[in-house]
């Protein structure tokens, strides 16, 4: 008696899913928001996933792989702790859609994906960090970011065509992205800047979430225009001046919360950031990230780059 007593509890206790703690896995243990990491054949690249229901039993979300903006997923399929999805290709030099294929256990990911030249690559998620701030943050003093005579406190992954002259810190063509030495989790940040007509740049922050500087005056506001998060926060109206006019732009991030003043406007007013932007260095969201300059577009200058972080 005293054995059929014990194996009727793990029984019920295996049934449950809770032997050890831990809740059934259902299609709900898939939902929430995830930051991947793709082996490209060696090299780690950052992504990010996001489910959520619709409905009674749907599953739809969004994806960032590789480039470009959140893609958007119209279904997703799941079966037992197991899921695939597919999307169509953006920027991919392909036509095929991508093959999303995972598994979640234990609180995270593991998946392959078949990209449009047909190779499979392996990835791996884990539960992206809420950023909520249990306290208003209390901010230490400013700090210039570019001293207006060169770019030692930056720092680039490849060569550098970014120069300084009269003060400007200026990048005259397509090249390496421009990264602070140092790192930074909530800030206040000022930036002054300059583009040519059909100027295209941006500044990531922490590393991860591209703000746009974008030629956009006249034009919708857009989350792929002038001071849009790209692909995921739209400005409320459009602020940009015309190519070839110095703007400016201060952008308040405290955790995923963003506030983004353009040219004086308040165009994006204490908005979540729900991910990493196409272009982040990493997906590491819950660790401290530098500024980064994008450069590998069009020319585009700056001056008057200061930081006020918080206090630790």
């Amino acid at each position: 008696m005293k054995v059929s007593y014990v194996l009727i509890c793990l029984f019920l206790s295996l049934l449950s899913g809770t032997s050890q703690g831990q809740e059934p896995l259902t299609s709900s243990s898939l939902e929430g928001r995830w930051d991947m990491v793709v082996d490209m054949a060696g090299k780690q690249s950052p992504g990010w996933l996001e489910v959520r229901h619709s409905g009674n039993h749907t599953l739809v979300g969004r994806v960032m792989f590789l480039f470009g903006s959140a893609r958007p997923i119209a279904k997703i399929n799941y079966t037992n702790g197991t899921f695939d999805f597919s999307v169509p290709p953006q920027w991919d030099k392909g036509d095929t859609d991508l093959q999303f294929k995972g598994t979640i256990s234990a609180g995270s990911l593991t998946g392959t994906v078949t990209y449009v030249d047909n190779k499979v690559y392996t990835w791996t998620a884990s539960k992206a960090p809420s950023l909520r701030r249990n306290k208003a943050p209390q901010w230490g003093s400013p700090l210039p970011l570019f001293n207006g005579k060169d770019s030692k406190s930056w720092h680039t992954t490849g060569p550098n065509q970014w120069v300084v002259e009269a003060g400007v810190l200026k990048s005259p063509k397509p090249g390496a992205n421009l990264i602070t030495n140092q790192v930074f989790t909530d800030f206040k940040l000022h930036a002054e800047f300059r583009y040519p007509k059909g100027g295209n740049s941006g500044i990531y922050l922490r590393g991860r979430y591209e703000v746009q500087l974008t030629d956009s005056k006249g034009l919708e506001p857009l989350d792929d225009q002038f001071g849009g998060v790209y692909g995921l926060l739209a400005p409320n109206e459009m602020a940009a001046k015309a190519a070839g006019e110095w703007q400016s732009i201060d952008i308040t991030l405290i955790g995923r919360r963003v506030t983004i003043v353009a040219n004086g406007i308040p165009i994006i007013i204490d908005q979540v950031i729900p991910g990493i932007t196409g272009g982040a260095l990493d997906s590491r969201e819950g660790e401290p990230g530098p500024i980064m300059l994008q450069g590998d577009h069009e020319a585009i200058e700056f001056r008057n780059i200061s930081i006020i972080p918080v206090k630790q």
